[in-house]
């Protein structure tokens, strides 16, 4: 929303509706208290969310609440409001009368100002804003280039992400004409500003006021409208902006035109009508207006009596995603019969704009609707609508295959309407629908169901005082809910703050030539350009004992590599001023971008137990395949962030930073500038979300704003953009798998060998301990006693993939690819055993796991259930997948496993806690508070945690490997019993006494109130030579078994429902354990049938922000989902017998992937396809579809080779 078109609006925060220091609203009390939060950062987003649909409807139905959360993005998923405190805790009431009203000074300002046109200047452009249509007009035709705005919702974009630049810019949002709506019995006549809410409202009102004859049309609108972009979108967002746009992807405009709609265009000469057909939409974002000519309105008819018009859509998730193909059908039949007076068929996502099948219409009209026509339709179609190999967006079987399947979809809606409306049917309809065939034209389940969490009991005798085990908020639930959660870039602008941005390399692999950057300095605000010539210190960072360039220096070997930086006084200044730099390059020869190229070499390790040659010999049968797993964005919600603060003497640098890893930065930022660690203090406050990402590349980046801190000596703060963080640091592994298994006719499994090849990118990065944790998770739950793995670490001319959520375990599922679910039960670990590299344990936790999951999904029946659905259903299928888990906990290097803390009791009694992990949304300063109350025995609230900070506590290890509790609660627990023991005396001489008190009273007796804790965790180790050793602490267990069902014509799916049976041992907060084990599962199922990276033949980056790149969201959630926390487990390796929890799950959204492949396999067989077939990961839409092999797959021919549009990874 541009803040021009706000002037005199009253703007309301999440900050203004509630604050801790006054009073909370209902709204941020319930999301904190129903530990709806975690790392925080969108946190203020959902309250808001919510609190306007309260606004707006006091009562909203379940299906208004989901369908208002159902756009936010998830990673960390949240509670589903199923909470312990809601039966316990008096929850504030929501009160209408006491929420906000408008602010009456700005009811009389508009009153009482003048109506006038306002003109607002900036530095590159003007933004005019008229009262009238003449003015408009006018301004319009003096400026026929300058674009008219009303939601900025397609402009702003290219503003932001592309650089265009308007002088002037009009907006249309005051001019009452574009907002008039006119209803005729005729149809209905909308203005061009009307927002898509608005539109909805008006053909909702429509719909239900007139005969169901005269609203085909409209229906198919408000089926489209539906799914449009989100809430907030839609309000903005204008009827007359989304036709004008001529967006190819437009979901409106292919039923508009369909529909017989026109538009009214109006310049300073006249109006003109002007019909919405093939001859308005002229190319890629082209229409038939002229430059000095507006939308007015749009007309949209009422349907005629006999015809039938219909909306559809496909897109890479179920909402706020642009439609990968839509379509908009009509058919009108001559009076009493089936056959076909006229007919339209558009579609969207399938040209440079929206496309008319003229010659697949002349097929079909003058002829009876029955499956002959259609026969001959689709087969004009394939004709008609092509696409190049190398067309824009990709997909190109696909998206063809998706014209047929909708235009079929179309055809049995149009048979079932005529049975439904026509009378008598057999007079139209010739026969009936097969039962199986409806299927096609029902919907995939959207109901929510009610899902279960069953938390572990507190054990009886426990102090209520006492807090571990309890269901405890998060520690900073109502600083998220009200917005006072303060992250990195939050922090106040300071005296003199300058802003850097980077400047990275548009080649894959090039010598560079010359940098030059005389214009960049020439521009306003700009300070310094700086390259990896002006580092005074080291100019490479080590990471596994590999060396990587801080910037780069003569060579460039991936697009995003950065070469240099700009700093500037503001960040427009700083992103205008980078975009000057030129960099003059020399390309060179020999680019690789996927592990097949590579040749697959690099660095790597193996390991082996048993004669894995022998036993292949002896086995009955032997699978082989290979199986592709894409990379992962980390998608945190606050992208890399940092302020650097020289502090003026003894070269000391204060680095506020959005790290997992504050020891990592502290040490890059010495060494690049040439002072010993102890000038350079990093502190984190919290992290808006990391999962491994802020590890490696933010140290890096932290090294070049304190390089430009020291240059200017002034404060630099870097904040990347979306776009910039995705190009810069890198993603989760690629995998290449290649497997070979060997079992008897009883399902023993003898043998596998199996070969990984990790796509590195152009640094080392963490990949060399990525693969290594590939080969020791390679058995996952099987115990197999002949089993070769191989792994390498591929180096490729992209970005450096680096750590992420699960460290490679999420890479290893190749043995569910090869092998039958009944078959895998069989080889489930069932004694106490040794791993492949000699670990001993004992897998009776992991069996309770798998049975208990088992039972609680009720698997057996429901897959007699789903094989009942799948005979029954030609074009939906279900599939059900059971999947355990066995996941090791820890740092293979020993020396991380350690922690220290720092406690201090002040003299009032409160006490202040340090330590050495991060809190980054699990809950570690929520989980090491309540390990301070127990140990110290006070109550929660007198327990804060302030921040983490190398000052207080040196020496920290990552937060990762799901361990941070672990040690640092360890530590903090050494560090808290020093402390009560040292009370111990005073304690003695007043027994009576209160904390307070006897706090008091040990300072008068100079007991020391502060001390220090450390962990020195378990001796881990792995012997690569030996190919043994005792790499984790322990082992945690999952089983998770879910339920899909795919549409077949579309590969779209709804995951119907999921159990999951975790074991973490005693759980020290179950409500934030329980809202990790989601979180983990919906990055797992975004990784495994959702999200991909796409890079151009050349290497750059496409999906570079949530445009692109589509994680799960609210409306991806299992409709039921259930956890269950094992009871009775225990672990004496970590605090309180509990166990690591945030990354394992990660893997079992893989239980998805299986259930969708075993709906796929329903499908081919239906479809005359059987044995064994690939289905490579993420299992998306695109790829359901096509491996169903429908019959509108098979008529697709191959396309012509040709240079694709996107890489296919690893």
């Amino acid at each position: 929303m541009p803040v021009c078109q706000l002037h005199g609006a009253a703007v309301t925060t999440v900050e203004g509706i509630g604050s801790t220091k006054t009073r909370l609203h209902p709204v941020q009390e319930r999301i904190a208290k129903a530990h709806g939060s975690q790392c925080g950062f969108c946190t203020p987003g959902m309250v808001m969310s919510i609190y306007t649909l309260l606004r707006n409807k006091p009562q909203p139905t379940m299906e208004e609440i989901r369908e208002t959360l159902g756009v936010k993005c998830l990673l960390c998923l949240v509670s589903q409001g199923q909470t312990e405190t809601s039966g316990k805790e008096k929850l504030l009431p929501l009160d209408p009368t006491q929420e906000l009203i408008f602010p009456p000074e700005l009811i009389r300002m508009a009153e009482l100002e003048e109506r006038a046109t306002q003109t607002f200047r900036g530095e590159r452009m003007t933004w005019i804003s008229p009262i009238s249509l003449d003015e408009l007009l006018q301004l319009k035709s003096q400026h026929p280039q300058a674009p008219v705005v009303m939601g900025n919702t397609n402009l702003g974009l290219d503003i932001k992400f592309k650089g265009v630049v308007h002088p002037i810019i009009i907006s249309g949002f005051r001019v009452r004409e574009l907002f008039e709506v006119t209803e005729k019995p005729e149809g209905v006549c909308i203005g061009a500003g009307s927002s898509l809410s608005t539109v909805r409202s008006v053909l909702e009102k429509c719909v239900c006021s007139l005969p169901a004859e005269h609203t085909q049309t409209l229906a198919a609108l408000l089926e489209q409208l539906s799914h449009v972009a989100g809430e907030q979108i839609r309000n903005v967002a204008t009827l007359g902006g989304n036709v004008a746009s001529a967006y190819p992807n437009s979901d409106l405009n292919p039923v508009l035109a369909a529909g017989r709609c026109s538009v009214v265009l109006q310049s300073r000469e006249g109006k003109r009508e002007v019909p919405l057909d093939k001859d308005f939409f002229v190319g890629f974002g082209k229409t038939v207006l002229k430059p000095d000519e507006i939308v007015l309105s749009v007309f949209i008819p009422v349907s005629r009596k006999g015809e039938v018009v219909r909306a559809f859509r496909h897109a890479p998730r179920k909402e706020n995603a642009l439609a990968t193909v839509n379509a908009g059908l009509r058919v009108w039949f001559e009076e009493g019969s089936n056959v076909v007076k006229e007919m339209s068929v558009y579609y969207g996502g399938v040209g440079p704009c929206t496309v008319s099948a003229e010659r697949t219409v002349q097929q079909v009209i003058g002829r009876p609707w029955n499956e002959a026509t259609l026969s001959d339709a689709y087969r004009a179609l394939v004709d008609e609508v092509t696409l190049g190999a190398s067309a824009p967006g990709g997909k190109v079987m696909f998206r063809r295959s998706l014209t047929l399947s909708l235009l079929f979809r179309f055809y049995l809606h149009v048979l079932q309407h005529l049975k439904d409306t026509v009378r008598p049917p057999s007079n139209v309809c010739e026969g009936e629908i097969p039962s199986e065939q409806l299927s096609a034209v029902e919907r995939l389940p959207n109901i929510i169901q009610p899902s279960y969490h069953e938390f572990q009991d507190v054990p009886s005798g426990q102090s209520e005082q006492d807090p571990v085990g309890r269901a405890v908020q998060h520690q900073a639930a109502l600083s998220h809910a009200t917005g006072e959660a303060v992250y990195c870039d939050d922090f106040p602008r300071t005296q003199g703050e300058l802003f850097l941005s980077v400047v990275t390399s548009a080649r894959a692999h090039a010598r560079i030539t010359h940098i030059d950057v005389s214009r960049a300095l020439s521009m306003p605000g700009v300070v310094d350009v700086f390259t990896a010539d002006d580092i005074p210190g080291k100019k490479f960072r080590s990471f596994t004992g590999i060396d990587e360039e801080i910037l780069a220096q003569g060579e460039v070997t991936c697009v995003g590599q950065m070469v240099c930086a700009v700093v500037a006084d503001t960040k427009p200044h700083a992103k205008l001023a980078s975009a000057a730099v030129k960099v003059h390059y020399e390309d060179l020869p020999d680019r690789i971008f996927t592990v097949e190229v590579g040749g697959q070499s690099g660095s790597g390790g193996e390991i082996q137990r048993g004669d894995v040659t022998k036993a292949f010999q002896e086995a009955d049968h032997i699978y082989e395949g290979e199986i592709r797993l894409g990379g992962q964005e980390h998608f945190y919600m606050e992208t890399q962030s940092m302020l650097v603060i020289p502090l003026g003497e003894e070269k000391e640098m204060k680095v506020y930073a959005s790290t997992q890893h504050p020891t990592m930065v502290q040490e890059a930022v010495a060494e690049t500038l040439g002072i010993p660690s102890s000038r350079v203090s990093c502190h984190v406050k919290r992290i808006g979300g990391a999962f491994g990402g802020k590890l490696s590349k933010t140290s890096i980046l932290a090294s070049i704003t304190a390089l430009a801190a020291w240059r200017s000596e002034r404060p630099v703060r870097c904040v990347l953009d979306r776009g910039e963080d995705m190009l810069i640091t890198g993603a989760r592994h690629p995998v290449l798998g290649k497997y070979k298994v060997g079992f008897m006719s009883d399902g023993r499994i003898t043998a596998a060998d199996v070969r990984y090849y990790a796509n590195a990118g152009h640094t080392p990065d963490d990949s060399v301990l990525v693969i290594e944790k590939i080969l020791l998770h390679m058995d996952n739950a099987y115990n197999i006693l002949n089993l070769r793995g191989q792994s390498a670490a591929c180096k490729t001319n992209l970005p450096s993939n680096t750590a992420f959520r699960g460290f490679g375990v999420p890479q290893t599922p190749w043995l569910h690819c090869g092998c039958a679910s009944s078959c895998l039960t069989k080889n489930l670990y069932k004694e106490t055993s040794l791993t492949h590299y000699k670990m001993e344990f004992d897998p009776e936790v992991l069996l309770r796991c798998w049975e208990e999951c088992k039972e609680r999904s009720e698997l057996d029946r429901r897959r007699l259930d789903v094989a009942r659905f799948n005979q029954q259903n030609r074009w939906k299928k279900r599939g059900i997948a059971l999947i355990p888990l066995k996941y090791g906990v820890g740092f293979a290097e020993g020396f991380l496993n350690q922690a220290a803390a720092l406690v201090h009791i002040y003299k009032d009694g409160s006490v202040l806690v340090s330590h050495g992990g991060t809190e980054m949304g699990q809950g570690i300063h929520t989980k090491v508070q309540q390990v301070a109350s127990r140990e110290l025995d006070v109550p929660l609230s007198m327990i804060h945690i302030s921040e983490t900070s190398t000052s207080s506590v040196p020496n920290t290890c990552p937060s990762a490997a799901s361990i941070g509790t672990d040690v640092n609660g360890m530590a903090v627990k050494d560090a808290c019993q020093t402390l009560y023991k040292s009370l111990e005396p005073i304690r003695k001489q007043d027994p009576n006494g209160t904390w307070q008190s006897w706090v008091a009273k040990a300072f008068l007796e100079r007991i020391s109130l502060s001390a220090t804790g450390f962990y020195r965790g378990h001796d881990l180790y792995m012997d690569w030579v030996k190919q043994e050793g005792r790499p984790y602490a322990y082992f945690t267990y999952s089983a998770c078994c879910s339920e899909v069902e795919l549409d077949c014509l579309t590969g779209e799916y709804r995951t119907v429902r999921t159990d999951l049976v975790a074991d973490i041992g005693r759980s020290i907060n179950p409500a934030i354990d329980i809202g990790q084990i989601e979180g983990a599962f919906m990055q797992g199922l975004g990784l495994y049938t959702m999200e991909e990276l796409k890079f151009s033949p050349s290497g750059v980056l496409y999906t570079r922000g949530p445009g692109q790149y589509k994680i799960p969201a609210v409306c991806d959630v299992p409709l039921q989902f259930n956890v269950y926390l094992l009871s009775g487990s225990h672990n004496p390796h970590a605090i309180y017998s509990s166990k690591g929890v945030g990354e394992p799950t990660v893997f079992l959204g893989c239980s998805v992937f299986f259930a969708l492949k075993e709906a796929v396999a329903a499908a081919r067989s239906d479809a005359g396809l059987s044995g064994p077939f690939t289905l490579h990961s993420p299992a998306t839409p695109e790829r359901a579809c096509i491996a169903c092999g429908t019959r509108f797959t098979q008529m697709i021919p191959e396309t012509e080779t040709a240079q694709p549009w996107a890489l296919e990874l690893p």
